[in-house]
């Protein structure tokens, strides 16, 4: 699976040049929000649009600012930052669109469903992180990294990706005003959560805790036993296809 055009660009309110992928189709659009520093060239995302062009769906990919061709560095953003980057993406679509987060890009697209409820047709999440900054991360810092955190404003975290996640001080404060466990969450839309039970980033005690604490009239936990954390294989690939069929059937 391979994507050879070059992207298109736009600029967000807030000044950021985002880089994005946008296929025509029918409604709603299908949005795919990647994880924290993966960019919109991964499996999961090409694979989805490659679904779309053969089914004449609707589709966007997009990075946010500090990854992939979008401008910026990564370790400038914060949640917030990304949040803002996806909502200016959704504003390059009119009407209703279907988002599948990924990761991080689960958050997001709580966030999204929070803020924006009225656009939002439906929901499939991967491996979703909710608040991941404060419950894996800083819950998961010991004394000498938060000492770290404060006086050097960041701290390398070992990746099995590639390079160290350098986490910044205001990516752990950030986050803390975007949290989405802690207050209410309705999701008034079918909702699909994907989770794998080999996940050594995200455990499925997350998901689990995810769908105990959101509301919704129809919402589902679907557990993949021995998936890790990429969820990319050929089973989950279908699963995650699956899923977003099952989303824009239930809206007909």
């Amino acid at each position: 699976m391979t994507q050879t055009s070059d992207p298109a660009f736009f600029v967000t309110p807030q000044g950021r040049r985002i880089a994005y992928h946008l296929t025509d189709g029918a409604a709603p659009a299908v949005v795919f929000l990647g994880g924290f520093k993966s960019d919109m060239m991964g499996t999961k995302a090409v694979f989805l649009e490659e679904w779309a062009r053969r089914e004449g769906r609707a589709f966007l990919r997009f990075d946010y600012s500090g990854h992939g061709e979008s401008d910026g560095a990564s370790t400038d953003g914060a949640i917030g930052d990304w949040f803002e980057d996806a909502r200016a993406a959704i504003g390059l679509i009119a009407g209703k669109v279907v988002l599948v987060g990924s990761s991080m890009g689960g958050w997001i697209s709580l966030l999204l469903a929070r803020d924006m409820p009225e656009r939002i047709a439906g929901l499939v999440t991967i491996a979703a992180a909710p608040d991941f900054t404060e419950d894996s991360m800083w819950a998961g810092f010991d004394d000498a990294q938060k000492a770290a955190l404060e006086t050097d404003g960041q701290v390398a975290l070992p990746s099995e990706y590639g390079d160290p996640y350098i986490i910044t001080k205001r990516l752990i404060a950030e986050g803390r005003d975007r949290l989405v466990l802690r207050d209410p969450l309705d999701l008034p839309f079918p909702t699909r959560f994907l989770q794998g039970t080999a996940d050594a980033d995200v455990d499925m005690s997350v998901a689990l805790r995810l769908l105990d604490h959101a509301s919704g009239p129809d919402m589902r936990l679907t557990l993949v036993d021995g998936a890790d954390h990429r969820f990319s294989d050929e089973t989950c690939l279908d699963l995650i296809q699956t899923s977003v069929v099952d989303v824009l059937q239930s809206l007909t």
